[in-house]
């Protein structure tokens, strides 16, 4: 299945689709991918109204060992929320914490190369590659493994691409693969068939 464009839509209806999306993520890691002494859970951070993110935890002492975070509108449509979003990950590798995020929207003027660059910014370890932003691939998937290791495995990626998979790290040398399509599809199924057909009727711009 093709990634939407989802600025054509009111936030609140990415929203919808960002709880669900969440929800079937959190159900597969426990179906299976992950090892046996880690699970996964929907959380809310003290601010939100709902479940806007997945925390692995190890069995242990239910220690939070990654994070995956499904980027809003508001993370990256305002300079505040953009800076409490990299604020966010930048503290959180540093505690580290390992973690996925998945954005899904385009730059904007605050982040023009997309947030990768804001959240490796000043990191003392260089990437295997150099990124390098591709206009024609926008939206980015952002894997990091956490301090002191800190690495980076960024996958660009355009609407119309199908979503890869891509690593969810336990450990530095860990990770386990996240299936980003069949979740999102199974999440797309359950968006009420009105903004279904509208995110997929040509040239046509219902966001208000």
């Amino acid at each position: 299945m093709p990634i939407h464009d989802w600025t054509r839509v009111d936030a609140g209806i990415f929203h919808d689709f960002h709880a669900t999306w969440i929800i079937t993520m959190k159900i597969a890691l426990n179906d299976g991918i992950l090892p046996s002494e880690y699970y996964a859970l929907a959380e809310q951070e003290v601010y939100a109204k709902k479940a806007n993110r997945i925390v692995i935890r190890h069995r242990r002492y239910h220690r939070v060992i990654a994070l995956i975070e499904v980027v809003s509108p508001g993370n990256n449509d305002r300079a505040d929320g953009l800076e409490a979003f990299v604020r966010k990950a930048k503290e959180v590798l540093e505690g580290g914490i390992h973690l996925l995020i998945l954005d899904l929207f385009p730059t904007g003027s605050c982040d023009p190369q997309g947030l990768h660059p804001l959240i490796w910014e000043n990191s003392r370890q260089p990437m295997d590659e150099p990124f390098r932003f591709d206009p024609d691939k926008p939206l980015l998937l952002m894997s990091y493994v956490a301090s002191p290791s800190c690495k980076a495995f960024i996958e660009p990626v355009a609407v119309g691409d199908e979503l890869p998979p891509m690593p969810l790290f336990l450990t530095a040398k860990e990770y386990v693969p996240v299936s980003l399509a069949s979740t999102y599809e199974t999440a797309w199924r359950a968006l009420p068939a009105f903004w279904r057909d509208v995110l997929t009727a040509p040239n046509v711009d219902y966001s208000s």
